[in-house]
């Protein structure tokens, strides 16, 4: 029992499960070759629901058919403002005919809902709609703000929270809950990312004749073997860590000819690849960068025909929030409360919207929600309702406890 069991009582469960699948079977997957792939009916409709409930809601396209949705509830006084995060994008489904269940069907089996988004992250969404809800309808007197961000684009380059904070919305959050499937653990830490493009030109030439020509394949090889002894060296001078596990260096996408239509008997032009580094505490991207570029110089002093270049095309850093931070033991209380038990700590292994509200506006952020962490973007996502239903009551509480402390 707690002082707030009349918000429990308010949460409508079987409005929370319906609501969650009438998201999951808006397809908001974003392709911009495909007019109205976009996240603008799942915002619209989210705004409807907010403006049904008499919540204050604001609407805003960060670009045409790119919007964010922003709730606002305020208390009966000033205060602390507590902010719920959760993104409408999706990515795709792939080949529908893996999937056992309809990938947008929203269809309910063994407990679950199953559909893309269903747990990365429209069920969170959902819960954290509901919770805010519920503390209104209960009539429950609190000082301070509950803000909802609802962006787009938190799968691409995370525009819709980057807008969210250039509109100044984040400028008076004081904590930030951000809804992603982590199965109700308390993730207190995020993996920092670098994604690098890289360029290693060469000289065209017939492949019966490669002497004629510079081969840029033979030169990427070679940078890709320095590059995966700076990741074993990272890792060694790191170790792993407790809650984020290993550094990491990945190349992830490879062309050669970087444009145009390859042949097996035409030595390409130029060599492109994409790198995917993700970074823990103890590692500093700027440090990374100048390593990077003295093996870019290294191999040019060992091969005058090494020609190559990178450039870093979006960087976001490691986050952590101390575990006595009001966020924190905030969500930590509501955790007890709600299941009885010692919550689970641990760490985020990628970056989510959370990460540029604690870089840029330094917002302390805690990571939870329901859903199985591995298995956002898989075939057959599911979110299981009893833990969603679990993560609103969560949320709740939370929120309460957060805007009470001082």
């Amino acid at each position: 029992m707690t002082k707030y069991d009349k918000i429990i009582e308010m949460i409508d469960s079987g409005g929370l499960i319906r609501f969650a699948q009438d998201l999951i079977r808006i397809r908001s997957v974003y392709d911009p070759d495909k007019e109205g792939a976009n996240e603008y009916e799942t915002a619209r409709f989210i705004e409807a629901f907010l403006k049904k409930e008499g919540i204050e809601v604001h609407f805003q396209e960060v670009v045409p058919g790119r919007p964010n949705v922003i709730g606002i509830i305020n208390g009966i006084n000033k205060g602390k403002t507590i902010l719920f995060e959760g993104h409408t994008d999706v990515v795709t489904e792939g080949d529908p005919d893996e999937w056992q269940h309809d990938p947008f069907g929203a269809e309910i089996a063994d407990g679950k809902i199953f559909g893309r988004g269903a747990c990365d992250t429209k069920g969170n969404v959902a819960a954290a709609i509901f919770a805010a809800k519920a503390i209104k309808d209960s009539g429950t007197a609190f000082n301070g703000c509950i803000l909802l961000c609802i962006p787009c684009d938190e799968e691409g380059m995370m525009i819709g929270i980057k807008d969210f904070i250039a509109q100044g919305w984040a400028d008076h959050t004081d904590g930030a809950i951000i809804c992603e499937p982590e199965e109700n653990q308390l993730c207190i830490l995020q993996k920092g990312a670098m994604r690098i493009e890289i360029s290693i030109t060469g000289k065209q030439s017939h492949g019966a004749m490669p002497l004629t020509g510079i081969n840029p394949n033979w030169r990427l090889a070679r940078l890709i073997s320095r590059l995966e002894r700076l990741e074993a060296e990272e890792k060694e001078r790191i170790g792993v860590h407790e809650y984020l596990g290993w550094p990491s260096i990945t190349p992830t996408i490879i062309r050669s000819p970087a444009k145009g239509e390859a042949q097996i008997n035409v030595v390409p032009g130029e060599a492109y690849m994409a790198l995917d580094i993700r970074t823990v505490p103890g590692q500093e991207h700027a440090v990374l960068a100048d390593r990077i570029e003295e093996i870019f110089k290294e191999l040019g002093e060992e091969d005058p025909d090494f020609r190559g270049s990178f450039r870093i095309i979006e960087e976001r850093p490691w986050t952590e929030t101390f575990r006595n931070d009001p966020i924190v033991t905030s969500v930590a209380k509501a955790y007890r409360d709600v299941t009885g038990n010692d919550p689970v700590f641990n760490g985020v292994p990628g970056a989510t919207d959370g990460t540029f509200l604690s870089a840029l506006k330094n917002i302390p952020v805690v990571v939870t929600g329901a859903g199985n962490r591995l298995i956002p973007h898989h075939v057959d996502e599911y979110v299981e309702i009893e833990e969603l239903i679990e993560a609103c009551r969560i949320y709740a509480l939370a929120a309460m406890n957060f805007l009470e402390t001082n």
